[in-house]
């Protein structure tokens, strides 16, 4: 583990700024520039905010008013024991939405952050004005894959299932979170790999990972989606997401993502009746948003219009 590494690592330098704010109950760092309509972003798994430190600055050029946040548990936001659960981070997304004085937002997730967008906009539908998931199935759509392509979502899945195993936390930051960049490798498309780019983020966020306690947090929220399957609170999760999400969706997946196959995401309209779009990208790993960012932000902007 880096010694003394703690939250001033993720506080990079750049044209935004920082601040912290508290919702839901705790406290939440995010990153903030321009100003107007509120675009709120949520990063994944094993990144922190600035997964999204080229789309950011891009979008607000455009007159929107962009938070990046660090999810519970990430970066510099609070790291509580609980609060991993579906219902509780989707409170997460709408409290950030009203701490930071608005009434509605277009919600923008990746990987697990997409995950989290479509539970909110499924249990708190008027704070969602539009979504935008990036490289993530809809939770049903991805728990019925799991449990019928055992050769090929459950195999891409299988990290979730070491996450299970006490204290793998402890192997996941071991030899400086070698494993987080393990998992960027594998899950990005070859040519953002080769990138002078790459090496820089994955440093970033092997770092952020070894911040105490954060690892431990991640690996919590992929904990509970298991552990919730056998139990009465994710019967109620079930019921609730299988309700019809009336909010216009698009949604976005690299066609060489390895995490989320692009068959597993592709069934996730079914849970959308308001208007929906789905757009599979050619040469794209699992991060689109640091992959191809330009087009990424240019299909934000186009579904965030009013």
């Amino acid at each position: 583990m880096v010694a003394g590494v703690d939250d001033s690592v993720v506080l990079v330098d750049g044209p935004w700024t920082h601040r912290f704010v508290h919702a839901n109950g705790s406290r939440f760092h995010v990153a903030e520039a321009g100003t107007g309509p509120l675009v709120l972003l949520l990063h994944g798994f094993p990144e922190f905010w600035y997964a999204w430190h080229k789309v950011l600055p891009a979008v607000a050029d455009a007159g929107y008013r962009v938070v990046a946040a660090d999810l519970r548990g990430y970066g510099a936001s609070d790291k509580p024991p609980r609060g991993y659960d579906g219902y509780t981070m989707a409170a997460d997304a709408t409290g950030l939405i009203r701490a930071l004085g608005e009434r509605s937002a277009t919600l923008v997730g990746a990987g697990y952050g997409g995950m989290m967008a479509w539970t909110t906009a499924a249990f708190h539908p008027k704070l969602v004005r539009r979504l935008v998931v990036v490289g993530a199935a809809h939770p049903l759509r991805m728990r019925a894959a799991v449990a019928v392509d055992p050769r090929g979502q459950l195999s891409a899945a299988r990290p979730v299932l070491w996450f299970q195993l006490p204290r793998y936390e402890h192997v996941l930051t071991r030899d400086d979170a070698a494993m987080v960049g393990r998992f960027l490798r594998s899950w990005a498309g070859p040519a953002w790999v080769s990138s002078p780019e790459f090496d820089h983020y994955e440093a970033l966020c092997r770092a952020a990972m070894q911040i105490p306690q954060a690892a431990f947090c991640a690996l919590e929220a992929y904990r509970w989606a298991f552990r919730s399957v056998l139990r009465l609170h994710g019967y109620r999760f079930v019921k609730l997401m299988q309700q019809p999400l009336v909010t216009p969706t698009l949604q976005l997946h690299g066609a060489r993502d390895t995490a989320v196959l692009p068959r597993t995401a592709l069934g996730s309209g079914r849970y959308v009746i308001a208007d929906y779009e789905w757009r599979l990208i050619e040469h794209v790993g699992h991060f689109p948003h640091l992959e191809c960012p330009d087009l990424l932000t240019a299909e934000i902007l186009r579904w965030a219009k009013p």
